[in-house]
């Protein structure tokens, strides 16, 4: 069978970005089980809205691990791990609506987190390579993949559940298994390294590089984390307890992140023309907006609101992903490993928080404060490094 030839600095090289993003879909739509099926866990559970919280956090925590493995990648090719991670992480969702205990259903959440950290630290760098100077077309289709999986979980869950109960779910990790198959395939001639030398910068220096930039970006990053885990974690959780049927809670997560991914094309594609700080800036002034219009609309608008929240509020993650790699081109892997570490710690710490202030106040008002917090980023994006402009 034929295959993909990864040629540094070679144009934009459509069929490889395209194979990644298959891992990408599917991993990602294994990973959106967790808020559709957490209406249902923490009735199994009894659990409070901390421990809610908590159980997202369990899978978000051992993304920590990302610098080591981009540090690693740098030097090696880690391609294994990205074909992997679609049976791994399959395996582990799909498992735990049936997990016995919260324990058990925590243990399988760190073990598709950490097969998720290898995905997300090795994924963007292999995409980077195969993006030519189109880095932010390149990011913005990896998210593409991502949205698609996260907009189709949730549904795809639902769905499961009321034709197969909890107790079938984990025929879906099949899915995955085929899909690291196909990987195998097709991407036995790509590699994660991206230094061909032997000379490797010291991780004192590689951190003093890189502290410019991940110090706005980490900032940044907190400040979203409330945002995202009330839209893309709590959603469903707010609409049932507002009268939604379970059915109708997933479909309006799948609503969001289907117009997120919309998003998410079109930003990181605009991105590379009219330059990364103002797609941000466009973000954080129109999503807050629109959540605070969301929560007080009738039935008939929401609709309409979800579809411009999610395509505004997601839509600069891959803005924000080409902004760290073309700063640190002399170690993309490490420097999207620490990115992506930042930014799933960050958004565990928000999944706790938003689950602590849910529980002292309600979910309503905790939407409302991320919402008021979101403009905050605004002066920070003023510290980022400026891109340069593509026509």
């Amino acid at each position: 069978m034929e295959t993909e030839t990864i040629i540094e600095g070679a144009e934009f090289q459509t069929r490889g970005v395209t194979v990644l993003t298959v891992s990408h879909a599917v991993h990602d739509g294994y990973s959106a089980f967790l808020p559709a099926l957490l209406p249902l866990l923490i009735e199994k559970f009894a659990l409070s809205n901390t421990l809610a919280g908590l159980l997202s956090a369990f899978y978000q925590l051992p993304s920590l691990s990302q610098p080591f493995i981009g540090r690693l990648a740098d030097r090696a090719n880690l391609r294994f791990l990205v074909i992997l991670a679609p049976t791994i992480t399959g395996a582990a969702m799909s498992s735990v609506g049936v997990a016995p205990t919260f324990g058990v259903a925590a243990f399988l959440l760190v073990l598709a987190g950490i097969s998720s950290s290898t995905l997300h630290a090795t994924g963007p760098v292999m995409g980077r390579t195969l993006s030519g100077d189109r880095l932010g077309r390149g990011m913005s289709i990896w998210m593409v993949g991502g949205e698609l999986g996260r907009a189709l979980g949730p549904l795809i869950t639902v769905t499961a559940v009321g034709y197969l109960t909890l107790e079938g779910l984990p025929w879906l990790m099949m899915a995955g298994v085929m899909t690291s198959v196909y990987l195998y395939v097709k991407l036995d001639r790509i590699s994660t390294s991206t230094q061909e030398t032997t000379e490797h910068l010291p991780w004192r220096e590689g951190l003093t590089r890189l502290r410019g930039l991940m110090l706005p970006m980490a900032a940044i990053l907190f400040i979203r984390s409330l945002t995202s885990a009330t839209l893309t974690t709590f959603l469903p959780t707010l609409l049932t307890r507002e009268g939604s049927t379970l059915w109708m809670a997933g479909f309006s997560l799948t609503i969001l992140e289907v117009a997120g991914m919309a998003g998410a094309f079109l930003a990181g594609n605009l991105s590379d023309r009219f330059g990364r700080r103002r797609m941000l800036a466009i973000s954080f002034t129109a999503t807050p907006v629109l959540m605070f219009l969301f929560l007080q609309a009738g039935p008939l608008w929401k609709l309409p609101l979800l579809v411009l929240l999610g395509f505004f509020s997601i839509s600069i993650v891959p803005v924000m992903m080409a902004i760290v790699m073309e700063n640190a081109s002399d170690q993309p892997a490490f420097a999207n490993g620490v990115y992506m570490a930042a930014s799933f710690v960050l958004r565990s710490l928000g999944l706790v928080l938003v689950g602590v202030l849910s529980d002292w106040f309600d979910l309503r008002f905790t939407f409302l404060l991320s919402a008021g917090l979101l403009p905050l980023c605004l002066p920070l994006v003023a510290l980022l490094p400026k891109s340069v402009r593509r026509g």
